[in-house]
């Protein structure tokens, strides 16, 4: 079997998942992808291309008439490669919608289309108005879009439209959150095409460098006072949030700190906020960090990770090093993850009382703080991994190929 991702970049730690596919599971993988940072991948996302046992396609984008990207010369790829199946996401799966023909032309190739999504921002089929006039239309810092204007309503019915064409051209849908059910279910996607899988990074790999890093010297003093996030340093991580609970908590907990692991352009503000709110000696930047086994080392130096805003895999990887967790809702995907009261807890949306109150509840009892770090690695172990990650994409894959079989051997009624 032959899987094709067709993705805006490839992000370091999927670089692993899609290496654990192609060894673990025997399926030859590929990904096509952009021949330049795609402006499609976000801010301060670190690529990887090395270390790869899967092919990368490198091809041209262009805007495509519908004004989002595409990929050049893609039929005379696909016509080489010939892949059985296609992972398509966002923007690239708007082109099945808006080209019938180029839909109709991979159907004849004999490949299918497995479409690939969080889904985050997506109204239900049937409460269009409610979503984009209503508390549901959220920018990625959790604000409300500001000037709700009748073109702007429009914009959201034609996408949704256009989103409805492709999610019912895809032979199957592979989704991270729960609520996918509910929302793809709206757009009448019958439960039998939805395969949840999560989101993961290699957590063998993770655990691996769990049980190096907890039996070296520490990179950091101890400290169980100690914060961490980890993350892309851009404004809707929400790291401000956290510089203002390290100010107010500083007096009832002398020996608080933070630190802040990752890069990007919100870094130099944060550090002037930090300067700002008098807590710059307690707020440590130690850029981009990569290596799991380097970033172990600052996970298992702390006691707590706080997440500020948009969450990100940064979750997964603090769990696999035993580390309660405090985050807002956000996109969903945490809601598998972190347990009010269990292996962490979730403060209110851009809330720094709220955020502060989290905090104080852990770090005033440091049993309670290993026990939350116990839970969420127990979590990892036997729930969220990436081997429960990988068998969900294998029974999609199994689905669509059993499904694509079965239409070529049933004889014509």
């Amino acid at each position: 079997m032959h899987v094709c991702f067709m993705m805006a970049g490839l992000p370091h730690y999927f670089t692993l998942v899609l290496n654990k596919l192609a060894t673990d599971y025997s399926i030859e993988v590929s990904i096509i992808k952009p021949n330049k940072r795609s402006k499609s991948i976000g801010s301060g996302v670190h690529e990887e291309t090395g270390n790869n046992r899967f092919q990368i396609l490198d091809l041209e984008e262009y805007t495509t008439w519908y004004g989002k990207p595409f990929f050049r010369d893609i039929k005379a790829v696909l016509l080489e490669k010939k892949p059985d199946l296609l992972v398509v996401s966002w923007p690239y799966i708007l082109h099945f919608a808006m080209s019938r023909s180029f839909w109709q032309w991979t159907r004849r190739q004999g490949i299918r289309l497995i479409y690939r999504d969080i889904p985050f921002n997506v109204p239900e089929w049937g409460k269009i108005r409610e979503f984009y006039y209503g508390v549901g239309n959220q920018n990625e810092d959790f604000s409300l879009t500001q000037k709700k204007t009748l073109s702007g309503y429009l914009n959201t019915l034609a996408l949704t439209l256009m989103r409805r064409i492709y999610m019912h051209r895809a032979d199957a849908h592979v989704y991270y959150v729960d609520d996918a059910y509910r929302i793809a279910g709206s757009y009448g996607i019958p439960r039998e095409k939805i395969f949840i899988t999560a989101n993961s990074p290699d957590t063998d790999e993770l655990l691996a460098a769990f049980e190096q890093v907890r039996h070296e010297e520490p990179v950091l003093p101890p400290n169980p006072y100690r914060l961490i996030h980890v993350g892309r340093l851009v404004k809707w991580k929400r790291v401000d949030l956290i510089i203002e609970a390290i100010k107010r908590l500083q007096n009832r907990y002398p020996s608080i700190e933070l630190v802040v692991v990752g890069y990007g352009p919100e870094e130099e503000n944060w550090k002037k906020r930090a300067v700002d709110e008098g807590v710059e000696n307690r707020v440590m930047f130690v850029g981009g960090v990569y290596d799991s086994v380097s970033l172990g080392r600052f996970l298992h130096a702390s006691a707590i990770y706080v997440l500020g805003g948009m969450g990100g895999l940064s979750i997964n990887d603090a769990m696999c090093f035993a580390k309660p967790v405090i985050c807002s809702v956000a996109d969903g995907t945490e809601k598998r993850l972190v347990r009010e009261g269990y292996n962490g807890g979730y403060f209110e949306n851009g809330n720094a009382n709220s955020l502060t109150e989290k905090i104080d509840f852990l770090l005033a009892d440091p049993e309670r703080v290993k026990t939350f770090g116990d839970h969420s690695l127990q979590i990892i172990r036997d729930e969220v991994n990436i081997h429960t990650v990988l068998k969900e994409y294998v029974r999609a894959f199994e689905y669509v190929v059993g499904t694509k079989k079965d239409s070529v051997e049933k004889p014509a009624v």
